[in-house]
């Protein structure tokens, strides 16, 4: 324990006396969220929403057809409501439409007729594409089928329920997504640059020509850097709900314990990295390559994984952001759905075990002659 002590003091007296390590773990966290709260806006183009049909002419059964026809919509036929308001909290829905029971007679008489269309308000854009589809679904519907003769502007009403956000205001999600982005940098870009520092300013031949370890040498990296990535998810969860006031409904130790799981996979395959490059420059360019860029572009946040070619579907289910992302955000917006919890919580845990084994066998303690 002494010597892991001492690694541990040696790695964090490091990280005081190294400017760039508070840069990226503070400076760059608070750049980024300033960026995704006042300049980011995001659009998408396919969604997927459930239907449930009330009414029991047979003509509305091609209205509910005509979703599934769709090229921007997949959509899904519920028999039970309760199931379909599940599919909306599990994040497996990004809306639902709901045809009431007088809704062809309604229109038959020429009368207004109600349509509920609900949609997931914790990714705005995707609630108002939801919302603005359907509506053109049922319109083209309307206008191409045997009720075309009756049909008059705006005879159908729809009722909009936005659930978890009802502002429709994107930055509610963006910012707790953008908090991904910031523990990738923490887990992958800064420790995949701490070995290999370590190999090219001769300080790790130091170490291994004294009693220490493999295990105290792979502690000595992760503990320092796991804390110092709490630190940081702790400075930027009070940025989002107090400075920026965006809603929390789930509970603190459920995000934070969730966050460090995540944080430990990131540092094990920055800590992979760095063990096997052994070179900063190479290093850093790997960790982006493989670490901040898929975190960015297909985790889910900038873009929907499901407008999202096949193989890339596919691809983002081995990235530790992607079920990061899907938790914090269902977190903020919708509180603790253990499903969501338990699941990404099973993934990260086994990657991060398989992980933290890869850097043990490949941490080299031979000297470099």
């Amino acid at each position: 324990m002494k010597i892991l002590q001492a690694l541990i003091k040696k790695e964090f007296l490091q990280i005081i006396r190294d400017p760039s390590s508070i840069i990226i773990a503070f400076v760059l966290p608070l750049i980024s969220i300033l960026i995704y709260m006042y300049g980011i806006n995001l659009d998408t183009v396919r969604v997927k929403i459930g239907i449930k049909n009330d009414d029991a002419n047979p003509e509305i059964s091609t209205l509910v057809k005509s979703f599934g026809h769709s090229k921007y919509v997949n959509s899904v036929v519920y028999d039970n409501e309760n199931d379909l308001a599940k599919g909306i909290v599990r994040s497996k829905l990004k809306g639902a439409v709901i045809i009431p029971n007088d809704f062809s007679n309604k229109i038959s008489k020429g009368q207004n007729a109600d349509l509920i269309v609900i949609t997931d308000g914790s990714e705005v854009n995707t609630a108002n594409y939801v919302q603005n589809y359907s509506m053109q679904i049922v319109n083209q519907w309307l206008m191409t089928g045997r009720y075309a003769r009756l049909a008059k502007p705006q005879i159908i009403t729809p009722e909009i329920r936005v659930w978890y956000n009802q502002d429709l205001n994107s930055h509610y999600f963006i910012l707790p997504g953008s908090l991904a982005i910031t523990m990738t940098l923490i887990g992958i870009l800064l420790t995949a640059l701490v070995v290999a520092r370590e190999w090219e300013r001769g300080t790790m031949e130091a170490m291994l020509s004294t009693s220490v370890k493999k295990i105290h040498i792979v502690l000595g990296k992760y503990i320092p850097y796991f804390v110092l990535g709490m630190l940081s998810m702790g400075f930027n969860v009070f940025m989002c709900i107090t400075v920026f006031k965006i809603p929390f409904r789930g509970n603190l130790f459920v995000l934070f314990a969730v966050s460090g799981l995540f944080l430990f996979t990131s540092l094990g395959i920055g800590l992979l990295i760095s063990s096997k490059l052994k070179n900063q420059f190479l290093a850093s360019q790997v960790s982006l390559g493989i670490g901040f860029l898929p975190a960015l572009l297909l985790s889910g946040l900038m873009f929907p994984i499901n407008s999202m070619p096949v193989f890339f579907q596919h691809l983002t289910r081995i990235l530790p952001p992607r079920y990061f992302i899907t938790f914090i955000e269902s977190e903020f917006m919708a509180g603790t759905v253990w499903e969501i919890v338990i699941i990404n919580s099973i993934f990260l845990t086994i990657l991060g075990l398989i992980l933290f084994a890869a850097v043990y066998n490949n941490t080299d303690m031979r000297l470099i002659k």
